[in-house]
């Protein structure tokens, strides 16, 4: 690589280090091409990226960012996940783990704080961003939905009352 062009990558890798949530360090040593195709097709649909760069790269451009902490995690063939929602990187990079034994997630970092691998996986178990928004707005409507039940019920027993009457005048 020449001198420019590795300026460049460390740019552009700072770039990504200073705008990520969360950034996830894994091995990948032993995977196909079609299966780093699959994990970076996963990573798309989630929202996420996946990058492979020469970690001594990487630790330069780590530098200054909040996810400093995975320069410890940068040795032999590396593959760095990161995502602006917290959870959609580990999410995928766990899921694909547990298919592929070749892909060993060592740990990672969000924000500033530092994560193991039971702190990826635990990450990773939580729900995702739309999810949680999608519970928040089931939460906020359930007492509307309650609150119009209860308007429409006393209209609906007086109903009921009034038909039984009716059928019982008619059967008498």
């Amino acid at each position: 690589m020449e001198r420019a062009a590795k300026k460049e990558a460390v740019e552009q890798l700072n770039e990504t280090f200073s705008t990520t949530g969360v950034a996830i360090v894994a091995h990948y040593s032993g995977l196909t091409v079609a299966q780093m195709q699959t994990l970076r097709k996963q990573m798309k649909q989630a929202g996420a990226s996946v990058k492979v760069s020469k970690n001594r790269l990487a630790k330069i451009a780590l530098e200054g960012t909040d996810v400093v902490a995975i320069g410890s995690l940068l040795k032999g063939p590396t593959v760095i996940a990161t995502s602006s929602d917290p959870v959609a990187a580990p999410k995928v990079a766990v899921e694909f783990a547990k298919t592929n034994e070749n892909f060993v997630v060592l740990g990672g970092s969000m924000g500033k704080t530092v994560l193991d691998v039971d702190g990826v996986k635990a990450l990773a178990s939580l729900p995702s961003l739309d999810e949680l928004r999608g519970k928040l707005v089931g939460l906020l409507v359930a007492p509307a939905t309650k609150i119009a039940q209860l308007s429409t019920a006393p209209a609906a027993k007086l109903a009921r009352v009034v038909q039984a009457y009716a059928s019982k005048d008619e059967a008498a």
